[in-house]
């Protein structure tokens, strides 16, 4: 049960910003004793990953910050958040020290299915919220918005190694917030010819 709330945190973690989840993984196993991944998704520690992931972090960062670019970005990364909550769920549910004992054994590959199916999940509410919130407040939101996307999936990354059921929690309450932020706003948009 631990590593399916850790799996699915860091998978929600990705849908908002496809590199902190990964990074944080990376980290923890390279710094702490909270993560120790197996042999096979080592290389996610390694200096050369880092470095990587550090890179793309801030260009997603900075892109994101900016109305329209964000949008495009967004679009970009339909792939690349969902392949990110894979690479996440997967490495995260198979390393001994943030998962109880073997519920996903044998079965990796439904580990990874759930974590792109999440990050998609979260990307595409994400990814339909920002475009009304920058028409609405003419791209001012955005910087603000963005900040608090990265800010979420920083958090819900070190709670789903730290304290999963909280991450849950938190999860949970970010795609809640989003869903009523696009019902809000979708609802206040004025349907050409309805007024009399």
């Amino acid at each position: 049960m631990i590593e399916l709330l850790t799996g699915t945190s860091l998978a929600s973690a990705a849908g908002l910003n496809a590199y902190v989840p990964l990074l944080v993984l990376g980290l923890a196993d390279r710094f702490t004793t909270f993560v120790e991944l197996p042999a096979a998704w080592s290389w996610l520690s390694g200096w050369p990953a880092l470095a990587i992931l550090g890179v793309l972090l801030v260009v997603e960062v900075v892109a994101d910050k900016v109305p329209v670019v964000d949008s495009v970005n967004d679009v970009l990364q339909t792939v690349v958040r969902p392949a990110s909550g894979g690479l996440v769920v997967g490495a995260g549910t198979a390393g001994e020290q943030v998962v109880d004992s073997g519920t996903w054994s044998g079965t990796s590959w439904w580990a990874v299915a759930l974590g792109v199916g999440v990050a998609l999940a979260v990307h595409l509410l994400k990814s339909a919220v920002r475009p009304v919130l920058n028409a609405a407040t003419l791209g001012v939101a955005a910087p603000v918005v963005s900040t608090v996307e990265d800010a979420s999936s920083i958090v819900l990354s070190i709670l789903a190694i730290v304290v999963p059921v909280l991450a849950a929690v938190g999860a949970v309450t970010v795609v809640v917030m989003l869903v009523r932020m696009l019902r809000r706003r979708r609802r206040s948009v004025v349907v050409p010819g309805s007024a009399g």
